[in-house]
């Protein structure tokens, strides 16, 4: 059986989409391969990975940021001696000291891409204000520049690189990668939803009202601004309307203030993160879910949504446009517009017709997406 060393920067008890795909994606790769995951973690050791059917080495978070990426380092040159191939699940934390080992012991790479790292780093520190199309074409400067070099060294040095849209392919072509290394696998989602009624998960969460649900981390692109902000003029639809936002990060403290500033502390809420059997609960209880994001290369959250029979409404970007059919089973706005946001909330929510309709088609639509057909081309990826 070959043996395969799998690099990511996120794993259980991380919360989130790649660290349940990471562990799912080790466990069908058991099948075929001898796995073993090299991650970043917030904990030194976890008694759980025993009962794993594939090993798990951890780097703790909170050794040195410089210690710990050597000692990242140290470790896949140590696994890369006695592996096969190595599948890196991120270009930069993870793929970098991957691909070095991967090049030094003369072992198979590929690596899985899923965003632009230079342009996310950019648009965190507030070096551009550019969406990620426009910043491909932008002069970088500085560790933007490196950061980009870096992931592009990581691409031209795999021997196969696997993309979860068209959208990312030709973002990572762009990048002056030969698209013949690249290989389009739409990711799948193993979602189970919760069995729990709309007024019995309402109940559980204590919130009560017409859910607009949105999910996500709390990043500038998300567009969680926008939606807080339209707030009253959706209240003016049905004033038992709530908006529950369900993510983390840097933009927490400005949505707070905004809530607080717009007097919607009642009617707006930010809950965290959440684990998959809790977000099942929140999507029980909503009535819609809303992404208006400036930036997705694919998202599991829309086709959660539709798995759980919420109508959707989201932004014609990146991926989206390889999931959603206008006006079939959701609906496409641009980003930001806060007038066709609005209306396309009113729209679904006064047409019980549609609404019936995305949700329907919408379940469909989840189904096509599934981890098994992932899984079997991404093995076949591997194996060839």
């Amino acid at each position: 059986m070959k043996k395969i060393l799998i690099a990511t920067g996120i794993f259980e008890p991380d919360i989130g989409g790649p660290a349940s795909y990471g562990k799912t994606f080790g466990q069908k790769l058991s099948e075929n391969f001898q796995v073993t995951f090299l991650t970043y973690s917030p904990v030194f050791r976890r008694r759980e990975d025993k009962e794993l059917p594939f090993k798990v080495i951890r780097v703790w978070r909170k050794i040195p940021k410089f210690f710990r990426h050597l000692n990242y380092l140290l470790k896949a040159l140590s696994l890369t001696k006695e592996t096969d191939m190595v599948l890196t699940l991120n270009a930069i934390s993870a793929g970098v000291p991957a691909t070095f080992a991967a090049k030094i012991r003369h072992k198979k790479l590929f690596v899985k891409i899923v965003g632009d790292a230079a342009w996310e780093k950019a648009l965190n520190k507030g070096k551009t204000r550019l969406m990620i199309n426009d910043f491909q074409k932008s002069k970088r400067r500085g560790w933007i520049e490196i950061l980009h070099r870096l992931q592009c060294w990581v691409c031209e040095n795999a021997d196969g690189i696997i993309v979860p849209s068209q959208y990312l392919a030709d973002i990572v072509a762009g990048w002056g990668i030969s698209k013949d290394k690249i290989k389009i696998i739409y990711n799948g989602i193993e979602f189970k939803p919760s069995d729990l009624s709309k007024e019995e998960a309402r109940r559980k969460l204590s919130i009560f009202g017409y859910i607009i649900l949105s999910v996500g981390r709390l990043v500038p692109w998300k567009g969680f601004r926008m939606l807080i902000k339209i707030m009253p003029q959706v209240s003016e639809i049905n004033q038992a309307f709530r908006l529950v936002i369900v993510g983390d990060g840097p933009d927490k403290k400005i949505l707070e203030s905004m809530i607080k500033n717009l007097g919607l502390e009642r009617k707006v809420f930010l809950v965290g993160k959440k684990s998959q059997s809790e977000l099942a609960t929140y999507l029980a209880a909503a009535d819609m879910f809303v992404l208006d994001t400036g930036y997705e290369g694919f998202s599991h959250q829309i086709l959660e949504a539709m798995a759980a029979g919420i109508p959707v409404i989201t932004t014609a970007v990146g991926g989206n446009k390889e999931v959603i059919t206008q006006g079939e089973n959701g609906f496409l706005i641009r980003y930001n517009d806060e007038f066709n946001l609005i209306e396309a909330i009113k729209t679904v929510w006064s047409d019980p017709l549609l609404r019936e309709e995305f949700i329907s088609k919408g379940k469909k639509t989840a189904q096509r997406f599934n981890v098994e057909k992932m899984f079997r081309e991404t093995i076949k990826l591997l194996t060839v």
